[in-house]
């Protein structure tokens, strides 16, 4: 489990006041700002973003504790209506799997915009945990009180417990979120640590880290259907050994990722092991290597020795 590398000067619970701890589901379509969400409520990078859709392709929970209160985030993926792969579907099961033991939603959209995408995962929302609209991405908007008439619109679509427009770039933003939530989690005791900001382990981030990478410096080049492998992750002292295989689909794919004189993928490399030195505090020496596994984002079999739950 990851810990802050400094301690977060986040507000001392007042004598007397009960802990409260509980699960927040952060879900939507691909490409509304989820993973940005997560890493601004948990004050720190844990979960990958890129413009491609389906960056996120697992659960992966965030945690915060302010105060008397954890709040334990889960970003989702975004919840895929164009492919029927069985990568796909099985990034479905985990959105519908983590609205099923959380204690209130973070329905996330773009601000004045609902489409049919959103509406097919509103149509997920459980009658019975309370779900909060987040318009973020306010500040892409021209003028903000344009929101207002949105905001009435949306309230015909679903009984929401709460509406916040916000942007999750705006410190003071998140602030009014952590606010808006806290009342809606149960009183009961922490779960985790003060200081732990994921359940995830640090070979788990790597793996995501490289992928972002990856899909940072190939932009549209490269088809989703792309993953990353730790064959080797080792902890000497203040050194991590990591060793990476990057799987696609066929052989064009593999060239590109590697580059003219394999430059592309030694960039790959480096940004990703700056990134995880500054992650896990320790020096990293990191090797990359890409194969092609054909069709291996349609296999069951290929997907669990994956790690796609």
């Amino acid at each position: 489990m990851t810990s802050a590398p400094t301690p977060k000067m986040e507000p001392a619970p007042a004598a007397g006041v009960p802990h409260r701890c509980g699960l927040v589901a952060i879900v939507g379509r691909p490409n509304v700002g989820k993973s940005t969400l997560l890493n601004a409520l948990v004050g720190q990078k844990i979960s990958i973003t890129s413009k491609k859709a389906q960056t996120t392709r697992h659960r992966i929970t965030g945690i915060r504790t302010r105060g008397a209160t954890q709040f334990i985030f889960v970003d989702t993926p975004g919840f895929q209506m164009k492919h029927s792969a069985a990568l796909n579907r099985t990034l479905n099961r985990t959105v519908k799997s983590s609205l099923s033991d959380v204690d209130v939603v973070l329905f996330v959209v773009e601000a004045g915009r609902f489409g049919l995408d959103d509406a097919k995962v509103l149509a997920l929302m459980p009658p019975d945990k309370p779900v909060l609209l987040v318009a973020n991405k306010l500040d892409a908007m021209a003028r903000r009180t344009d929101v207002l008439p949105w905001l009435k619109s949306m309230q015909e679509r679903h009984p929401f417990a709460e509406y916040v427009p916000m942007a999750a770039t705006r410190g003071a933003d998140v602030d009014r979120l952590f606010a808006i939530v806290e009342p809606y989690l149960p009183e009961q005791e922490w779960l985790h640590e003060e200081d732990a900001l994921t359940d995830r382990s640090d070979r788990f981030l790597a793996s995501e880290l490289i992928r972002e990478k990856l899909f940072r410096l190939t932009g549209d080049e490269l088809p989703y259907t792309s993953t990353v492998v730790i064959d080797k992750f080792e902890e000497e002292g203040s050194l991590r050994r990591i060793a990476a295989t990057i799987v696609v689909e066929r052989d064009a794919q593999k060239g590109m990722i590697i580059g003219e004189g394999g430059e592309r993928l030694k960039r790959i490399g480096s940004e990703a092991r700056q990134e995880l030195e500054q992650l896990m505090q320790a020096k990293v020496f990191l090797e990359l290597w890409v194969k092609v596994r054909s069709g291996w984002a349609d296999d069951e079999q290929h997907l669990r020795t994956y790690g796609y739950e």
